[in-house]
């Protein structure tokens, strides 16, 4: 195993695609990772939040992440980062990581242990825990019951084996503390990542903060969409990336603020809307009502007229 992982593209996180009896489907999983991959994604995040991590099994999980890895490594020629999710109870997280490790992923993201949050030495403990379970290297995710400070996160980039950082709370003055924390420790290859729900909202600010890096659920929807915006911010085009933040992304997120979870839930209804029968969420989460429905698909076919009028500019070199 190395920690020498770079991240180059679009962060993408599957879905956990469920058959009409709720079962996991690994077939129709491996259809989605497959189709995605074309567009070039930088990394792909299988068994994580967008694939209802809190709602698998850990053999569940362990499925879908071998099925990935698999898709990953046989359908593309170069080497595209598999990290997997690894979080909840420490026994249920340390579980996710020995299996992530034995199907073949390259690196864990650490979710937070849920119900209880503990002091920052616990929450310190649990991600050092995790890291030594396996050869995997490990980014941390700093939302709900995972909360790091500077400190917290220069100590943790002591160890070799902790290579990231992501960030899902939207302090913006607490992650440029530990974006700053971080690099005074002499790390140069820490990777910080926007985890916030549909990043691509929040980016440009990111960016400044010196974390260019971010995650896309809207990826596993829509990824002619995500790779627009990805290109016209890679490209610094900033008029082309606020006009399509207007046209589709800041609409989602209005849609996306209505139920808890559709962070998710959204993200399976417009999969299948496109055709791709990847079942409802699991509980807790619940499906858009008919007219948030409608409103999704309205808000995909304004998001496809945009990258269909800029089509001449994606083909440029």
């Amino acid at each position: 195993m190395t920690t020498d992982i770079r991240f180059d593209g679009i962060l993408f996180f599957p879905v956990t695609p469920f058959d009409h009896s709720g079962a996991v489907d690994l077939d129709l999983l491996a259809e989605h990772v497959a189709s995605r991959l074309p567009f070039g994604p930088g990394g792909v995040f299988p068994a994580c939040g967008t694939g209802e991590i809190h709602a698998l099994s850990v053999t569940e999980a362990a499925a879908v992440v071998a099925t990935t890895v698999d898709v990953v490594r046989r359908d593309t020629d170069r080497r595209i980062p598999v990290v997997a999710g690894a979080g909840g109870s420490l026994g249920t997280a340390l579980e996710l990581a020995r299996a992530a490790q034995s199907a073949g992923a390259d690196a864990l993201l650490v979710l937070p242990p849920y119900l209880v949050t503990g002091p920052i030495a616990g929450t310190i403990a649990y991600v050092e825990a995790i890291a030594a379970a396996t050869e995997l290297p490990v980014i941390v995710y700093h939302r709900g019951g995972a909360r790091f400070t500077a400190a917290a996160m220069a100590h943790l980039a002591q160890n070799p084996k902790v290579i990231g950082f992501k960030d899902g709370t939207g302090d913006i003055g607490l992650a440029q503390e530990i974006a700053l924390a971080v690099r005074a420790t002499g790390r140069t290859d820490f990777q910080f990542f926007n985890g916030l729900l549909t990043a691509e909202l929040t980016q440009g600010a990111y960016r400044a903060l010196g974390m260019p890096l971010y995650s896309s659920a809207a990826f596993a929807m829509a990824p002619e969409i995500a790779r627009e915006h990805y290109r016209a911010y890679s490209a610094g085009d900033e008029d082309r990336r606020l006009a399509l933040l207007d046209a589709f992304y800041s609409p989602l997120v209005r849609l996306r603020d209505e139920t808890p979870g559709f962070g998710v839930s959204l993200i399976k209804a417009g999969l299948r809307l496109g055709g791709l029968p990847v079942g409802s969420v699991r509980p807790p989460l619940v499906d858009p009502t008919e007219a948030q429905l409608a409103e999704l698909e309205r808000i995909l076919a304004a998001g496809r007229a945009f990258v269909t009028d800029h089509e001449p500019i994606l083909q440029r070199p």
